[in-house]
């Protein structure tokens, strides 16, 4: 049971490298236990935001596997469902401009289910967890700081109910008190056996959360 990459590589661009191509990834191999934090470091250009993509099934690798509890992880484009979640490093990228926080933290209910009282009631308990009050679920993206969307965006993935969580960069040129709260819902979902994959340049988090780091070399 673990969320897998071995071997994997990826370069850019085009489908097979010519002998000049530079790899962005080259046989990288890890795993994401249940239960566990593991810490992904490397300089800039390493390709750990590419690792993430690729494990989350929103980038094909060109070479290698990538398995979700012994089986592959589909390639898919669009919200983010099922067994491997991400929390993007950059909420404004993350979400449309055009909806309330409201429904970005309800896009991964069935459609049936988000105007219901329950659907509701469980955006509202999500939401409360990671530190948005319900006030601030009828605002644009727009209408709120970046920290506040990130929290959304965490509630988002919480509510998905990923068995594995990828959180690219998620402190990135936030607050303190909101980075505190991104780490504190990670240790709380790593102690109620998701595991998470935590991609970060800044080592004292890394220290601070994980189990183990793994760190790309340049």
């Amino acid at each position: 049971m673990a969320l897998v990459a071995d071997g994997v590589s990826c370069w850019y661009p085009g489908a097979a490298p010519p002998e000049h191509a530079r790899r962005v990834l080259d046989r990288v191999s890890i795993a994401v236990e249940p239960g566990r934090i593991v810490g992904l470091t490397g300089p800039s250009g390493a390709g750990k935001s590419s690792l993430g993509r690729i494990l989350c099934g929103l980038q094909p690798a060109q070479e290698g596997a990538v398995l979700v509890d012994g089986e592959p992880v589909p390639t898919r484009r669009g919200r983010m469902t099922g067994a491997v979640g991400l929390l993007h490093q950059s909420p404004r990228a993350a979400t449309s401009p055009r909806l309330p926080l409201g429904a970005i933290v309800a896009e991964p209910l069935p459609r049936g289910d988000r105007g219901t009282p329950d659907g509701r009631a469980r955006v509202v308990a999500v939401a409360l967890r990671v530190g948005l009050t319900p006030d601030l679920l009828t605002r644009l993206p727009a209408q709120v700081s970046d920290g506040q969307l990130q929290r959304a965006c965490l509630a988002r993935a919480l509510l998905a109910a990923p068995r594995y969580l990828v959180a690219d960069e998620p402190t990135a040129m936030l607050d303190a008190a909101t980075t505190a709260a991104v780490a504190q819902v990670l240790r709380d979902l790593a102690a109620a056996g998701a595991g998470v994959l935590l991609v970060s340049h800044d080592h004292p988090l890394v220290d601070a959360l994980a189990d183990e780091r793994v760190q790309l070399p340049r």
